[in-house]
């Protein structure tokens, strides 16, 4: 099993690239139906970067912004910065390692709309920060429309992300997701108030937090923490606490290490 939790070599994510390929041969085999579909996604792509380009501008591409010009906008979005690729790589493996539906990189690649969101995310958060504001912005707007899923594109995102089910997640202006982390559908990372500045959670890294939780205001969810699913939590906590309940309260004797990776969910605690 490939880990790319740390700094990845070129081999590693070679490795993940090459994987897709022999899977999506595969597929043609099995499933013929879906023959062009999945040549036209990775078959036929040289390599990884420019098969998420095309598939990215597949599915964002509108009769006004079309895939054609989309295509040249990401690929403008990785020379400024080229972590794109490196990050997509590591949540695909992140995803593959927690999500016992994932059967292979290429199911989560083509069908994983948390995948697909994020990577998105990715892209106009590159346009914002090279000046590209606006276009940035209609990019939000289409990921909210097409996978229900609105991050805005100040917001800070870190590597190795599972983005699980997807639906409803949503991550304010300043807020911040450390590395390795996974999160829930209907997740809200969002302010108290229409104050300015700096009004949103900072997630740090390996936190789990459960479907349907929102983290409330500048506060800071420490490493290793795990937010129960349902919660509201309004204030920060140290690492490696599990939190539950309206308001969330950290429960006692709970000290899970790196709850993201493990993905357990339930609670055995004593308040």
């Amino acid at each position: 099993m490939v880990k790319l939790y740390s700094t990845p070599h070129n081999s590693e994510l070679n490795y993940v690239w090459l994987a897709m390929k022999k899977d999506a041969a595969q597929c043609v085999i099995g499933e013929p139906v879906l023959s062009s579909l999945i040549h036209s996604t990775i078959l036929d792509q040289n390599t990884f970067d420019t098969a998420l380009i095309n598939h990215l501008s597949e599915k964002l591409g509108t009769p006004y912004l079309s895939a054609l010009n989309l295509r040249k906008v990401f690929s403008d979005a990785i020379l400024f910065d080229p972590k794109i690729i490196k990050s997509a790589l590591q949540d695909l493996v992140a995803i593959k390692e927690r999500d016992p539906a994932c059967s292979s990189f290429m199911h989560a690649f083509m069908y994983f709309k948390g995948y697909m969101a994020i990577q998105a995310y990715r892209f106009s958060s590159a346009l914002f920060k090279s000046g590209r504001e606006l276009l940035a912005f209609h990019l939000q707007y289409r990921i909210s429309e097409l996978f229900s899923v609105d991050i805005n594109p100040s917001a800070q995102i870190g590597s190795g992300i599972m983005l699980d089910h997807a639906t409803g997640f949503v991550m304010g202006e300043t807020a911040v997701v450390g590395n390795n982390c996974s999160i829930m559908q209907g997740v809200t990372l969002g302010g108290t108030g229409n104050n300015l500045g700096d009004r949103h959670p900072k997630i740090g890294d390996y936190v789990l937090i459960g479907a349907n939780a929102s983290v409330l205001g500048n506060i800071v969810i420490a490493k290793g923490s795990k937010i129960a699913a349902g919660s509201v939590v309004l204030n920060s906590c140290s690492e490696n606490c599990t939190l539950a309940g309206v308001p969330a309260k950290v429960l006692n004797g709970i000290n899970i290490e790196k709850p993201a990776n493990t993905m357990i969910q339930t609670i055995n605690y004593d308040v």
